[in-house]
């Protein structure tokens, strides 16, 4: 598991953004790059966590890094997930029980990636 994303409908995302970090003690950086997600700096460690703008209601959601997208969601898929849509590289499952996980290309330091990636056969 990559990171977990405090999904707020947009229009609250900065309140969010000041309660999480508040809450949980962790400064709150915005990504440049990719507006709609703010970063709480080491909330968890060695978990990415973010709050991420969305036009949908509030929810929590994790994404899986992987080096294989395809492969890694043809897996969960055999598991059970449902795919529900598809934004740039990544996909969007819905897990049995009804919550979402994305499959996201490789963000992390390659070498820690290499290091903890759990290898399924």
């Amino acid at each position: 598991m990559y990171a977990i994303l405090i999904d707020a409908p947009e229009e609250e995302a900065a309140q969010a953004a000041a309660f999480w970090s508040a809450a949980l003690g962790a400064p709150a950086r915005p990504v440049p790059s990719e507006e709609q997600f703010t970063v709480l700096h080491e909330a968890i460690p060695g978990l990415v966590t973010a709050i991420q703008a969305v036009d949908d209601a509030p929810r929590f959601h994790v994404d899986i890094e992987t080096d294989d997208v395809e492969a890694e969601t043809a897996r969960l898929l055999d598991l059970g997930a449902t795919q529900v849509s598809q934004w740039l590289e990544c996909r969007v499952l819905r897990a049995p029980g009804g919550h979402l996980v994305c499959v996201v290309p490789v963000h992390s330091d390659p070498d820690v990636f290499a290091n903890e990636a759990r290898i399924w056969s």
